[in-house]
């Protein structure tokens, strides 16, 4: 990079518009946050995206696995995300795995017919795990179909990217944006940092950190694809028939992509979800952006030759399907917030009076059980008026790869959107937001459980106790020991009543 620098002349940035609730940045975060505030009684809503759709990473990186929704026989992860199941589930190839009802289910033949959509869980013994794949281009669809419903509180501004706020001392007034029409400025009330790598938060003085932690799943990068042609059943078995086989097919993948990738299952059975990982690649940064993508596009059409030649009674017909619009990002810069989740938060059944959501996670240690997420975890330091859910959430090194999939992404947006109606309504600040009202309104009507909320079944804390928090049982054991045997979290250990987390 060069060191030379430039002095821009003093310009006069004219107001686009005004509004209530700013978000800035339209995948499962923004999106989720403006549906959230809309329908929480804000009437003055503005979702800026910077391409012309919503879904981010989902719907334009190709994050079509949607995982862990539920524990045992009851499913946390309401709110939005069901949603997403429910309205895609009317659409011929919209959505491919099981529903609410199954999960908990032991049924081996269930557990298999579900595990490549995400559907089971990973430690034995396996039940069926309410989680699904998506077809991205049909939630395009269907995110828009959620805002032109909303249309009289929500005005979308798409191919407008959200670029600085606007500060009066350690208050954000608003932010500017680019766009074909120049740079201009939108004044807000309460503006949502969902860019996914707190791009507002750090020009506001709010402090962040950009550590990415090479063995972590937040320090790679990728750009996924889709091969098609062929029965991904039919790699299925060929895989388990040729364990070895496969093994040297993916090594030969490897070898010729230059980083690590695998297909998996989509709605559509003769289609392939390709998911890869560029480490030590951070999705912030120009140079690795560019690398993602090149080195993905020029070496793909030698991958899926390699394919149909090494294995030609599965990928003979096969094809690019189609390649991701958008860079995948797992992690960059997060916010530094007033709660910082760590790995005590899934080590210990920690419970907040702030508590936003329950969120299963992607950790066997605690056997996949939900964790209690507070609203100051989506709260910046030193700045007000800012409030930023989603893959930047507040977390350590460690737990962020655990907290920022698409469902907490998703269950966060929801959870900043109502935050940001009710402190317009009450004309509060995000500091000083009535959080149990915030809690009533998620609980109580919009469909998201809560603990300790008289809105929510109590069944729901019933079976965290029944099955000790995922923390006693015999499959966190064993996953503890799949866990150490593989050198992952090794410096961790659980008993009973304490544990220690060394990062």
């Amino acid at each position: 990079m060069s060191a030379k620098t430039y002095i821009e002349p003093q310009t006069t940035i004219p107001v686009y518009d005004e509004c209530d609730v700013l978000v800035v940045g339209g995948g499962a975060a923004g999106h989720s946050a403006a549906i959230a505030a809309a329908r929480a009684g804000c009437r003055n809503v503005i979702l800026m995206e910077r391409y012309g759709y919503c879904g981010g990473d989902v719907t334009g990186g190709y994050v079509l696995l949607i995982p862990n929704l539920s524990f045992h026989e009851k499913t946390y992860v309401r709110g939005i995300q069901e949603e997403w199941y429910t309205r895609l589930k009317k659409v011929p190839g919209g959505v491919f795995g099981p529903g609410p009802e199954e999960a908990g289910n032991y049924d081996p033949l269930l557990v298999n017919a579900w595990n490549t959509a995400g559907g089971a869980t990973f430690v034995p013994p396996r039940m069926v795990c309410h989680g699904f794949m998506l077809e991205p281009n049909q939630l395009k669809i269907e995110m828009d179909l959620m805002l032109k419903e909303e249309a009289n509180s929500i005005r979308v501004m798409y191919h407008s990217w959200g670029c600085r706020p606007i500060m009066d001392g350690d208050t954000c007034k608003g932010v500017i944006f680019e766009s074909k029409e120049g740079r201009k400025a939108v004044l807000a009330k309460v503006v949502i940092d969902a860019t996914g790598d707190a791009d507002i938060c750090r020009l506001s003085g709010a402090p962040t950190s950009s550590a990415i932690d090479d063995e972590c799943r937040c320090g790679t990068t990728a750009l996924v694809y889709r091969i098609g042609g062929f029965s991904y059943k039919a790699y299925e078995t060929w895989r388990k028939q040729n364990p070895e086989l496969s093994k040297s097919l993916n090594e030969n993948i490897q070898k010729i992509h230059g980083f690590r990738q695998g297909i998996f299952a989509t709605p559509d059975e003769n289609v392939a979800w390709a998911n890869n990982w560029h480490v030590k690649r951070d999705c912030s940064k120009i140079v690795d952006q560019t690398y993602t993508e090149m080195q993905t596009r020029t070496t793909l059409r030698e991958v899926v030759d390699f394919y149909k030649k090494a294995v030609p009674e599965v990928f003979r017909n096969a094809y690019i399907y189609d390649i991701a619009p958008q860079l995948g990002t797992r992690g960059s810069h997060r916010i530094v917030g007033e709660y910082i989740i760590d790995s005590n938060d899934w080590i210990f059944p920690k419970q907040h009076d702030d508590v936003i959501a329950w969120h299963c996670t992607v950790n066997t240690l605690n056997d996949n059980a939900p964790i209690e997420i507070p609203y100051r975890s989506i709260v910046p330091q030193k700045v007000n008026n800012i409030l930023a859910p989603g893959r930047h959430i507040s977390a350590d090194r460690i737990a962020i790869d655990n907290v920022n999939l698409i469902p907490q992404c998703v269950g966060t947006g929801q959870a900043a959107g109502v935050a940001a109606a009710v402190a317009v309504a009450d004309g509060a600040t995000t500091r000083t937001v009535n959080i149990k009202k915030v809690q009533d309104i998620l609980a109580g009507e919009q469909d998201v459980p809560l603990p300790r909320n008289s809105h929510t079944d109590p069944g729901y804390q019933e079976c965290l106790e029944k099955y000790e928090y995922g923390l006693y049982t015999e499959n966190a054991k064993k996953a503890i020991e799949a866990a150490d045997a593989a050198g992952t979290y090794r410096h961790w250990t659980i008993s009973k009543g304490m544990g220690t987390g060394e990062n």
